[in-house]
């Protein structure tokens, strides 16, 4: 083989290898990059319950020996029609829904017969008993349900199925929500699972790894409403993300350009 076929040969090479193999960017590709990240400003888990916060919408049953003492505080929802008759609104099983109360920036609900009342910074198990001393008033031994009636989470990134799910139980750890995005994707980084949480209406940030096992004992290993859960994406994914649909079409051009300096130099 000449110098100069030689010399062509290496050069097509080059340009073929650069076309398919150009650098991909983490800068241009990871979430949320610049954030103070620290576990620390997370309080501790010790027996998690959920906080109730401003914008949660709850449900809250009453219950009690006297069915009909207990009416006034167990509202239907109602919808309106065209011709501004209410109905009550029933749930695809055909059963009453209950109505939900939202909870305002102050914390604050209104509640039937009763008026304002403060659940905002409140456990579960801490609303329950404020309601039943509240109600005590008015119905003999009070029996209260509360439920979280909008508790979702978001799982971003390298999942096989992202998206905002609704969850039915108040518990939810960082493993059960990424099994409903259908488990990190095998391009996720296991050892850097971003989340974001709101706390006293400030944004916080931890990072967790999955590959530890003392990641059970993380101050975010459950998950409260509203949390985002975000997978960065490896180095192999990163690299792959570089490659884009028009790498083809230069490979193609320079295996014709190829063929006719192939042609030429003869």
């Amino acid at each position: 083989m000449s110098t100069k076929n030689s010399i062509t040969i290496k050069v097509l090479v080059l340009m073929l290898t650069l076309s398919m193999f150009s650098c991909g960017s983490r800068k241009d590709i990871v979430y949320f990059q610049d954030e103070p990240i620290s576990s620390e400003d997370f309080p501790k888990q010790n027996s998690f319950e959920i906080i109730y916060k401003a914008d949660d919408l709850i449900t809250i049953n009453v219950s009690g020996l006297d069915p009909e003492a207990v009416k006034p505080f167990n509202l239907p929802a109602v919808t309106y029609d065209a011709m501004s008759s209410i109905t009550t609104d029933l749930n695809t099983q055909g059963q009453r829904r209950m109505l939900t109360y939202l909870i305002d920036k102050e914390g604050n609900i209104e509640f039937p017969v009763i008026g304002t009342v403060k659940l905002g910074g409140l456990t579960r198990t801490e609303a329950t008993v404020k309601m039943k001393t509240i109600l005590s008033e008015y119905i003999k031994d009070p029996i209260v349900n509360i439920r979280l009636a909008n508790f979702t989470i978001s799982v971003l990134g390298e999942v096989n199925r992202p998206g905002t799910f609704t969850v039915q139980d108040e518990r939810i750890s960082i493993p059960e929500a990424l099994g409903l995005a259908g488990d990190l994707s095998i391009y996720g980084k296991r050892d850097n699972i971003f989340l974001i949480r709101e706390v006293d209406g400030q944004k916080k940030y931890a990072k967790i790894d999955l590959t530890s096992i003392s990641v059970v004992n993380s101050p975010v290993y459950y998950l409260t409403q509203n949390d985002v859960i975000y997978v960065e994406p490896n180095k192999a994914r990163i690299r792959q993300s570089s490659y884009n649909q028009n790498n083809g079409l230069v490979v193609s051009a320079i295996g014709t350009i190829a063929t006719i300096i192939a042609i030429l130099i003869r």
